[in-house]
């Protein structure tokens, strides 16, 4: 299993996303925690996700889970020609409820556990690979869900790792104090956790499981 989870995009190791994913390659970029933001700010960020990849080589483009509803063969033939999945940040819950709607959260999690797909994300990309999104709530809404769905917010992650993540530890984007209250939430439910700040990355290759 191949993880590289990041409080913001690559973080200072951006070596270290390359030798995970063994180089330039396909590159499914998800920015589907931005669903619930206008479109047009959700387009910008689609734009630019897309450019980080790129300058770096990768053949890079938006996978939007919107549009595998209905159509669960499709999703698994986009997934089978690429390499990585990208998840950008945003609003957790509705990432996560765009997951389960499309059936991507048990196609992506299965490829990854079998090592057929590398894992990478960001921020909520990064929260959504934990067991469950409690204590995500300090940062994210999960009311934007039922906005953006219509349906109410789930608390089940991903499940790739056994901690919760902190991201935009010590951050000037953290405003609010919202990574504070996530590890005083963790530590009072003994909840295992690690922290990240903006330039810190968690790497997981097989038996490696490394924050950086």
């Amino acid at each position: 299993m191949k993880l590289f989870l990041a409080s913001y995009r690559f973080g200072a190791h951006v070596d270290e996303f390359l030798a995970l994913t063994s180089g330039p390659g396909r590159v499914a970029a998800i920015a589907n925690a931005a669903d619930a933001w206008p479109a047009s700010a959700r387009q910008s960020a689609v734009v630019s996700e897309l450019r980080s990849l790129s300058e770096l080589g990768y053949v890079a483009e938006e996978l939007d889970l919107r549009r595998f509803r209905t159509d669960r063969d499709a999703l698994r033939r986009e997934l089978d020609a690429v390499d990585t999945v990208w998840i950008r940040g945003g609003n957790t819950f509705v990432l996560q409820a765009r997951l389960e709607m499309a059936g991507a959260d048990g196609e992506i999690a299965s490829r990854v556990r079998d090592g057929s797909l590398v894992f990478a994300g960001y921020s909520a990309g990064a929260c959504i690979a934990s067991p469950s999104l409690r204590g995500v709530e300090s940062a994210d809404d999960p009311a934007d869900v039922e906005a953006a769905t219509g349906r109410a917010a789930s608390w089940t992650g991903l499940g790739l790792t056994d901690h919760s993540f902190v991201p935009h530890f010590g951050s000037i984007l953290d405003e609010e104090g919202a990574a504070q209250a996530m590890v005083s939430r963790f530590e009072r439910e003994n909840v295992p956790y690690l922290t990240l700040t903006d330039e810190q990355v968690v790497v997981v290759d097989g038996d490696r499981f490394e924050r950086l």
